[in-house]
């Protein structure tokens, strides 16, 4: 390559536009037997490229040969650019020392503009050290002679690098400024690297605020522009996994960290950057209650900073090393001088985690019983109760609790739970995604938890109950966002199923995966979940509270609500009706998770014949899990219907196997405010019906056909009725013919169905009686069952029964999905609904499962359902014989159009199976959610 002084010198802004083409000239500059300056440029550039992206070995050698060159030029502004970007590059592979040096000698050598992007990157440097004043103070120094320059890029470049500094003090307004002015100079050049840098960084700016779904999405954006350059990411997974954490998903983020870890060895790359991902690691890993890994990940970021000279980061790993060293049982009084230590070194930083470090100096000393230390401690963590983000005040009100809990005020205990449980409640409604409400609650845990203690000791059961009911299924009361009109995302869902489907397919032709179609089934889960999760919410958090005299009412003298309380690990049952509250103690929580367990692998083995001997195993052990959850509670129930409403981790107990519940009018429902939601919600006008059956059913769905027969011999004229509105034509109608003409010839109008009683939304099967009738089934079987059409037929509709295969996701729940002619329909899709149908069946294996997250969350197929609309549900928790779900859902059928809610439908096609094992174990399995 030949070229002007000028055009080389051009290579140094292109490793940030066109970083692997700036490389490549480079190199042909190197071939061409260049002039010492010349040569240094080269050699410069190849280290700058080596030094972000790759070997940070060969980087420094590079740099060290660009440094000589220009000595031997004569060009000292030549040395002293070389002798800064060599100083970021010592400073990155861990020696600080030699780094700075080698800037003293570049500010030395340099002079007006050349100084000033020196400062610069002593300015970042002085950044990844954590010395944030000295950081602004170079800053400051370098932006005035930058702008008097006209330097667009190199302004651009300082007001981001002191916004970021901003961020790290807590200043976010300032950031947001200096972002602001950024951006507006980045959009005049043609800098792409730089440029998604810029949105990198308001990524972090959102955050900070306290908006992650922008957060997400903008740092989703970044990452997506420097794909497009080919460049590595380690400072966009350090900054995401922050992100990730925030919203509780820190399984996630350990796997992101971990992996990038494992991408920074394999190419040598920069040691402040694995010490930035450790420290992420480990504190991922603590939250993921992994304390472990946690201790592990933190000791060797702790020995990392500390070889670099980084005193800031040091602190912040310390911090996270004496947390995992106390959730894995080590307080000592020890423990309490170092939290302290770095509660001090943390507030001088001026860093935002300091009342962290405070709150957990505190609580250390609280637990060893030196209560005037633990008061000094979290005074001073309770401050942040009054500003800032809201996990920070959150963290403000938990040390407030703890300090009235200690000086024994239950009083300023509950009032300080309900301020921080406010504070997460405007946060966790600003998250449009349901996955991100749930998993949000996590963070409240402690706060509830303290409640439920207080109103234990001092507030008798009606108070323990609304403490109970406060942070309980808190994601089902409100509909999450409605997913937008994305063409992308819309997208994306057809291509899932597509090779979903195919997946599905190659795998029952051959028995064995497809990796190519799964690789990219993954691959599409990503990137719908990621579009979901960008998604800001639209509730307010300022819904009713939870009343229990209102909950009395509803209730009447009739019905038992059982809700069941989990404190310290021993379930309280808190049984409701006739009026009052009353307070039982039952069993620990442990041991009837462990029996509920047993009981799913005694149904498993009961749903194939020939495990009849099972059955005994399986009643006795329905025994057991009666007492472990309701103890002497199950002599108080009267003989009314019964509504169970349990903690998430309860979720997979098949209650009808109870003794005291197996004859009941037995529902569920996530928590007493879903109960109540459900029992007032009016059933939709017109009482549409819809049957779906899915393919590659063991019985052909049979359900569904005996249903389809039974309409089709009961209507006056032989024919099942579509929709009251137009549907597509083309030769599918809304109905399928059995015995003859099931729609009108094509352009006629179908004849609207008759229309439904008023009935009334009191609840308790009162709601359908036998005056009610629901109109003509749409009957959606074969290539009419495509998910689009399903989709369009739910909405809306009274009654919906769907026979298909489903599956339970529990690595990524709103994926769990029922198996449709053109594949999967997943709970995602049913979000896009504008009103679930009232009532739905759902009549195969492991539609009931969910996953529980949070504090006391449940996601899955139901829980997406009751909050758009949906007031019943009858759903399988346990794999079940196909052939006996025939007879239960025919009989239960017959109860719905007798006009009995789904509970006494369900109790009574129970009783009416026969008596063999098989058949019991089906009804036991199956359960109905709600109110309707």
């Amino acid at each position: 390559m030949t070229a002007g002084n000028d055009s080389v010198l051009q290579l140094l802004p292109m490793v940030f536009a066109a970083p692997n083409e700036a490389v490549e000239r480079a190199g042909e500059v190197l071939d061409a037997d260049p002039s010492p300056l010349h040569a240094s440029v080269a050699h410069q550039v190849i280290g700058i490229w080596q030094r972000d992206f790759g070997d940070l070995r060969r980087s420094l050698a590079h740099l060290r040969r660009a440094r000589d060159l220009a000595a031997r030029a004569d060009s000292a502004e030549r040395e002293a650019d070389v002798l800064a970007t060599l100083g970021v590059a010592l400073v990155h592979a861990g020696r600080t020392r030699d780094g700075l040096a080698a800037f003293e000698r570049g500010v030395a050598r340099g002079t007006g503009h050349t100084r000033a992007r020196v400062l610069f990157r002593r300015a970042y440097v002085w950044w990844v050290l954590g010395r944030h004043g000295e950081a602004l103070e170079d800053v400051r120094r370098a932006i005035p002679v930058l702008r008097q320059a006209d330097d667009v890029i190199w302004t651009a470049r300082a007001l981001t690098l002191r916004a970021t500094v901003h961020l790290a003090l807590g200043a976010v307004e300032r950031a947001e400024a200096d972002f602001a002015a950024a951006e507006a100079l980045w959009d005049t050049t043609g800098q792409e690297h730089d440029k998604a840098d810029a949105v990198e960084s308001r990524g972090l700016a959102a955050f900070r605020s306290g908006d992650v779904p922008a957060a997400l999405r903008l740092l989703d954006e970044a990452e997506e522009r420097y794909a497009k350059l080919g460049t590595p990411t380690f400072m966009l997974t350090i900054r995401r996994c922050e992100v990730l954490l925030a919203a509780g998903l820190a399984r996630e983020a350990l796997a992101e960290a971990d992996a990038a870890i494992a991408a920074l060895d394999g190419i040598g790359g920069q040691s402040t950057r694995k010490a930035e991902l450790l420290l992420v690691a480990a504190r991922a890993a603590r939250l993921a209650d992994d304390a472990q890994t946690a201790i592990a990940r933190a000791a060797v970021a702790v020995r990392l900073f500390a070889a670099q000279r980084r005193t800031w980061y040091e602190t912040h790993a310390r911090l996270v090393l004496i947390e995992a060293r106390v959730t894995e049982g080590r307080a000592s009084g020890r423990l309490v001088a170092d939290a302290a230590e770095v509660a001090e070194r943390l507030a001088a930083f001026g860093a935002p985690a300091a009342p962290e470090a405070s709150l957990l100096a505190g609580r250390i000393a609280l637990d060893l019983g030196w209560t005037a230390d633990a008061e000094r401690h979290l005074a001073v963590a309770a401050r942040s109760r009054r500003g800032g983000p809201p996990l920070a005040r959150m963290t403000g009100w938990a040390a407030q609790a703890l300090r009235a809990r200690a000086a024994g005020s239950t009083r300023g205990v509950l009032e300080a739970c309900r301020r921080g449980l406010d504070v997460l409640d405007d946060h966790r409604m600003t998250l449009g995604a349901s996955e991100l409400r749930a998993r949000a609650t996590a963070q409240g845990a402690e706060l509830a938890a303290m409640a439920q203690r207080a109103s234990l000791v001092s507030g008798g059961p009606r108070r323990l109950l609304v403490w109970s009911e406060r942070w309980r299924a808190t994601v089902l009361s409100a509909p999450p966002t409605r997913p937008p009109a994305d063409p992308a995302l819309l997208s994306g869902m057809t291509a899932f199923r597509e090779i979903a489907a195919r997946a599905e397919e190659a795998r029952l032709d051959g028995g064995r995966p497809v990796p190519v179609l799964e690789r990219e089934q993954r691959r599409l889960e990503r990137e719908i979940r990621s579009r979901t999760l960008h998604m800001r919410g639209e509730a307010s958090g300022d819904g009713d509270r939870f009343d229990v005299d209102r909950l009395l009412r509803r209730l009447g003298d009739g019905v038992r609500l059982v809700e069941l309380a989990v404190l310290d690990g021993r379930v309280h049952v808190l049984l409701c009706g006739h009026g009052r509250v009353r307070r039982f103690e039952a069993g620990l929580l442990a041991e009837a998770e462990r029996e509920a367990e047993h009981v799913q692998a005694g149904l498993r083995r009961l749903a194939h014949p020939g495990a009849e001997a099972r059955l005994p195993v399986v009643e006795a052990a329905g025994v057991r899990l009666q007492e472990l959850l309701l103890g002497p509670a199950a002599a108080h129930l009267g003989t009314g219907p019964v509504v169970i409403v349990p903690p998430a981790r309860l979720h997979r107990v098949p209650w009808a196997l109870l003794p005291a519940l197996r004859e009941r009018v037995l529902s569920v429902s996530p928590s007493a405010s879903s109960w109540l939601r459900a029992h007032e919600t009016t059933p939709p006008p017109g009482g549409r019906r819809v049957l779906v059956r899915g393919p590659g059913l063991a019985t052909g769905g049979a359900e569904v056909t005996e249903l389809a027969d039974r309409t089709l011999a009961s209507a006056p004229d032989g024919r099942f009725e579509a929709p009251g509105a137009p549907r597509e034509r083309g030769g599918r109608d809304a109905g399928v013919v059995r015995h003859g003409p099931v729609a009108a010839p094509s352009g006629e109008e179908p004849q609207a169905p008759p229309a439904a009683g008023p009935g009334d939304a009191r609840g308790g099967g009162t709601e359908a009686r036998a005056g009610e009738r629901y109109g003509a089934p749409v009957l959606l079987e074969g290539d009419e069952a495509r998910v689009p059409r399903v989709l369009r037929e739910l909405d809306g509709a009274a009654l919906a029964h769907i026979a298909a295969h489903g599956t339970f996701r529990a690595d990524s729940p709103l994926f769990s999905s029922l198996r449709m002619a053109d594949g999967p329909l997943i709970v995602h899709d049913l979000e896009r609904l504008d009103r679930s149908p009232y009532r739905i069946i759902l009549s195969c294996c492991d539609t009931a499962r969910f996953a529980s997250v949070g504090a006391d969350e449940l996601l899955g197929l139901v829980t997406a359902l009751l909050p758009l609309g949906t007031a019943g549900v009858v759903a399988c928790s346990a794999p079940v014989n196909d052939a006996a779900v025939v007879p239960l859902m025919l009989a239960l059928h017959k109860g719905l159009d007798a006009g009995l809610s789904l509970a006494e439908a369900l109790r009574d096609a129970r009783a009416a199976l026969p008596g063999d094992a098989v058949h019991q174990a089906t009804g036991w399995a199956f359960s109905a959610f709600g109110a309707a």
